[in-house]
């Protein structure tokens, strides 16, 4: 089921969702001279796990160009992150 999130701030561009034990985020930038926050334009989406007390890990690929190509990378590392914990790799 894809993730649902919803938006942490009213007057800030900053979605969350948790999941499981994971916790997803998507703030949105804004370019580096305007308002909000400065950094390269885009959706930066990020999880972590939670109850560990980890930083947050950015996804491969961010900033992306809307909302909806970050929500899809959440959603597949949220697969991929499943999917280990079910098949972990094996030690040699």
């Amino acid at each position: 089921m894809p993730l649902q999130f919803h938006r942490v701030f009213e007057k800030m561009k900053i979605w969350s969702v948790s999941s499981g034990s994971y916790s997803f985020t998507i703030s949105y930038f804004e370019s580096l001279s305007g308002p909000g926050f400065r950094r390269t334009s885009g959706y930066v989406a990020s999880w972590r796990p939670l109850y560990q007390g980890h930083g947050a890990i950015k996804i491969v690929g961010s900033p992306f160009k809307s909302f909806d190509e970050a929500k899809a990378a959440c959603d597949a590392m949220l697969k991929d992150l499943s999917d280990r914990r079910e098949n972990p790799p094996e030690l040699v």
